[in-house]
């Protein structure tokens, strides 16, 4: 199936192409359409132009287009996670969840609004806040959950007001292209519109002085490149960032227990998410049951084509991640790391084996930077003051987690970790009415909730004197 750009209403070709590779075989299986610079002029002309009406029309005229908009995306859920499945690989049932969960997103900031909030009243004066569209909006995407981390841009701002432009990562274009597809059929021209690049033409959006505000998920590096330019116009931004979350199992936790979540929570989507688990402190007198338990769920997963049903874990989804994580298990190895099991690839497409690693220094690279792929350092403590002030010693603050067979104890550890979020025996609740973001260079500005939807919106305040 052919697949195109959406630019100010119409279904088009794009000037140039660009090859999707299947992770799984390591092979092109399609190609997108790519747009040029002139295409990307042309999306932000037409989004521009398309900014009043949809401004004026307030949120229960908007409501109807984002509602069918996520009643099109549940009608297309196979055809659209079978692509999904093929482009970032992963299990089928995992990519129609993430479409479900794109579309309950979609559906849930479609019934939200934000109301004026009056500050003051009284007989002299009246203070209100109130909010209003920024504009066009430039969502940037990545390639591990394309959809889903769509769909919390995406509501929210066109909510509000904003008119939207999608931009895809352009190893995982296809899936957002068939969004944009249906998008064409449901919004006025230029509201919601698609461009696939080839990485060139995000400083051209992130820069150019019609575009309000730039949503983007991706890695810090990028995320400070994204900074920079769009520092020149001074537009609004919102940055979900790298993470290297810590696990912190406490001694009063069952290890198998605790273990079992763990695990699910660092290798969803083969670890390739930015709130996955990354690294584990255990205390010693569990420390083998915990690390055992994990190299045990590794040696259990399921590696291969998301297609076929048994699959539990799927590829890392592009060649340049998947040498970086070769990179990091040679450095483990240098570092004197014991890898339990795994850390070796297939032979197969992009497919390593799940690693669980012990015996690392705090200083390596696999405990210090984010590895984004199967790979699970387990480092052991004495003193949970130290396992805090671990956790903590990073540069990222995005997520973790706290286990323990003692909640409110768990809870009261988990004030003192410096991250947005902090899980406590869970791991991957975001519901969709509370924020979230990070801390530290895990990014700048939140998504979901209220908050989320506010990032969107210029705060106008209105102060009248009613009285001499």
């Amino acid at each position: 199936m052919s697949h195109r750009l959406l630019i100010d209403g119409r279904l088009v070709d794009g000037a140039l192409t660009l090859d999707v590779i299947d992770p799984v075989r390591a092979s092109v299986f399609a190609q997108s359409p790519r747009a040029d610079a002139a295409q990307a002029e042309q999306a932000v002309a037409a989004a521009k132009r398309a900014l009043k009406d949809w401004a004026t029309v307030g949120y229960e005229g908007r409501r109807p287009y984002l509602e069918r908009m996520a009643d099109a995306m549940t009608a297309n859920r196979d055809r659209i996670a079978e692509t999904l499945t093929r482009e970032r690989g992963g299990p089928i049932a995992d990519c129609r969840v993430e479409v479900e969960r794109a579309a309950a997103a979609i559906r849930y900031f479609a019934g939200q609004k934000l109301e004026d909030r009056v500050v003051r009243e009284n007989a002299q004066e009246l203070i209100v806040e109130q909010r209003y569209p920024q504009g066009v909006v430039v969502a940037i995407m990545p390639w591990n959950r394309p959809l889903t981390l769509l769909a919390f841009k995406f509501g929210p701002a066109l909510i509000t007001g904003n008119t939207v432009i999608v931009k895809p990562a352009p190893s995982t274009p296809l899936s957002t292209l068939m969004l944009g597809e249906l998008a064409a059929d449901i919004f006025p021209p230029g509201v919601v519109q698609t461009l696939v690049d080839a990485n060139d033409l995000g400083p051209l959006l992130t820069s150019h002085p019609d575009v309000a505000h730039v949503s983007f998920t991706g890695s810090t590096p990028t995320g400070k490149k994204v900074l920079g330019a769009a520092a020149g116009t001074l537009k609004r931004f919102t940055l979900e960032l790298g993470g290297n979350d810590a696990a912190i199992v406490l001694d009063d936790a069952d290890p198998e227990w605790a273990a079992e979540r763990i695990f699910a929570s660092a290798m969803i989507n083969a670890g390739q998410v930015c709130y996955a688990a990354k690294r584990v402190y255990a205390p010693r007198r569990l420390f083998d049951a915990v690390a055992g338990a994990l190299a045990r769920h590794a040696v259990a997963a399921v590696l291969g084509d998301g297609l076929d049903p048994a699959t539990t874990m799927g590829p890392l989804q592009n060649r340049t991640q998947y040498e970086k994580v070769l990179d990091f298990i040679a450095s483990a190895h240098a570092e004197g790391g014991t890898f339990l099991t795994g850390g070796e690839p297939t032979g197969q497409g992009y497919f390593i084996r799940p690693a669980i690693v012990t015996g690392l220094p705090d200083n390596a690279r696999l405990v210090r930077e984010e590895q984004f792929g199967p790979l699970l350092p387990v480092q052991v403590y004495d003193d949970l003051d130290d396992a805090i002030a671990r956790a903590n010693d990073t540069e990222y603050g995005l997520g973790g987690t706290i286990w323990t067979g003692d909640v409110r104890r768990g809870i009261a550890i988990a004030g003192r970790i410096e991250t947005g979020t902090i899980w406590v025996n869970q791991h991957f609740s975001l519901p969709l009415d509370v924020p979230f973001g990070g801390a530290k260079q895990s990014g700048i500005g939140l998504q979901n909730g209220i908050e989320g939807m506010e990032d969107f919106t210029q705060l106008r305040v209105l102060n009248a004197r009613l009285a001499a």
